[in-house]
């Protein structure tokens, strides 16, 4: 599935170390790099859909610059983008852009003196926050300037099997599973019942991106719009935080969710009955099961026009190797175009973060209706924190979250508490 495409095994702790203590300088830009002009390379992602609109994009510039053309490729093979990012800006290979930017690693990246400030081109904050609106902000550094352009986001929501639901005797067309309440009993039905042997199954494996796909959702959820960090300390031992993990624990203890990893696609292998993803699931799952989606649940129930989630955004970076730094911002300008956003959108379901996106492109979403609840849930998410620390902080998380939620060992109050410790020390180190 595309989420662990994603990212998986995203810089070790050990790497992360080293490419720290190699380049430890922050991110900037300026000079005479910001304006020189001449030709770029850009790295994409090798998502079939995203070459597609990448090649289009390359081609429709190349053809009206023939003096500051791009040369494009997909981000080299490695066990993750991330970590060939990281090498690379080590090593002073980077391209001028990459079109597949992590958020929550945009703080090391900067760390590192391998990302540029945005912020510093004469139009760079006003462009940015001109195109994005109000979830621009979650995208700003420590020194509030912007290391990424915020280009595409994946708003997350429950699929649900309307087969499955049917066998187990339960609305197949408009579930009610907006309450954690509702959604156990529902998950119970369709366990006891026979129709799955799991009501859903997400990865309880122990990578740090993991809670992006099930406790990090449902906390943007239950607290309108926050992540598990918030004025410089984690929240993970909020009510709202315990409440959300107590329920994943429930779905765990009560066999609801598999806790062993599942080789292959359970939701649709039909051994489970709900999935938690993005609208880039559409073309994946396509005629292969008959699906219906809804937004994550809050404990006592949320509007779906005001339910927050998580994005699974990936952005575009500037990378300080860049000798035409100019070029290169008018690049992405010209990639984060209406036109542009328009052709990602059409080609690949995904999201441009673009204030105002089912008004801007409501033929689209008219013609693919599918769609059209993902379009509405982009404009209510929240992304992880973009701190030189997230990766470590989000690894804490994640392995207070297995010990206490999904093996059930020990209490989450508790197993939380030690993690909000460990969060709060990665915060204070610069």
């Amino acid at each position: 599935m595309r989420k662990r495409r994603i990212a998986i095994s995203l810089l070790t702790a050990g790497i992360v170390a080293g490419t720290l203590a190699a380049c430890g300088s922050s991110g900037g830009g300026g000079g005479d790099a910001m304006k020189a002009h001449g030709p770029i390379t850009i790295w994409y992602s090798n998502n079939t859909q995203e070459v597609q609109w990448g090649k289009a994009m390359v081609s429709a510039w190349n053809s009206a610059h023939p003096d500051e053309k791009i040369k494009a490729q997909e981000v080299p093979a490695g066990k993750s983008t991330e970590e060939v990012i990281g090498a690379a800006i080590t090593a002073g290979t980077t391209p001028c852009l990459v079109f597949n930017n992590l958020p929550a690693a945009t703080g090391q990246w900067q760390k590192q003196g391998g990302l540029v400030d945005l912020s510093k081109f004469p139009d760079g904050a006003k462009y940015i926050e001109a195109r994005s609106g109000d979830a621009a902000a979650q995208y700003k550094s420590a020194d509030g300037d912007y290391y990424q352009m915020p280009w595409k986001q994946n708003p997350v929501m429950i699929f649900y099997n309307k087969a499955i639901f049917q066998k187990a005797g339960l609305d197949a067309e408009n579930p009610d599973l907006s309450t954690y309440d509702k959604f156990l009993a529902a998950a119970q039905k369709i366990k006891s019942s026979g129709a799955a042997p799991y009501a859903i199954y997400p990865a309880p494996t122990s990578e740090f991106f993991q809670v992006n796909f099930d406790y990090l959702p449902l906390l943007a959820a239950q607290t309108g719009g926050k992540t598990f960090i918030e004025d410089g300390k984690a929240t993970i031992t909020s009510q709202d935080s315990l409440d959300v993990a107590n329920f994943w624990k429930t779905i765990y203890s009560d066999g609801l969710a598999g806790k062993e990893q599942y080789q292959g696609d359970a939701f649709q292998d039909g051994k489970a009955a709900m999935a938690i993803v993005g609208p880039w699931a559409i073309a994946y799952y396509g005629d292969k099961v008959q699906w219906g989606s809804v937004p994550v649940p809050t404990k006592d129930g949320t509007s779906a026009d005001e339910t927050y989630t998580f994005p699974d955004a990936k952005n575009i970076g500037m990378y300080t190797s860049c000798k035409n730094q100019g070029t290169a911002w008018d690049v992405i300008k010209f990639a984060t175009s209406q036109e542009q956003d328009g052709k990602l959108l059409d080609v690949s379901g995904q999201m441009p973060i673009r204030k105002d996106l089912a008004t801007t492109y409501a033929s689209y979403f008219a013609s693919h209706p599918a769609y059209k609840e993902f379009g509405a849930q982009s404009a209510h998410t929240v992304d992880d924190p973009t701190g030189t620390n997230t990766i470590a902080q989000m690894q804490a998380l994640r392995d207070a979250y297995t010990k206490a939620v999904v093996n059930g060992s020990g209490s989450v109050e508790d197993v939380f508490k030690t993690a909000a410790e460990k969060i709060d020390k990665l915060q204070a180190q610069k």
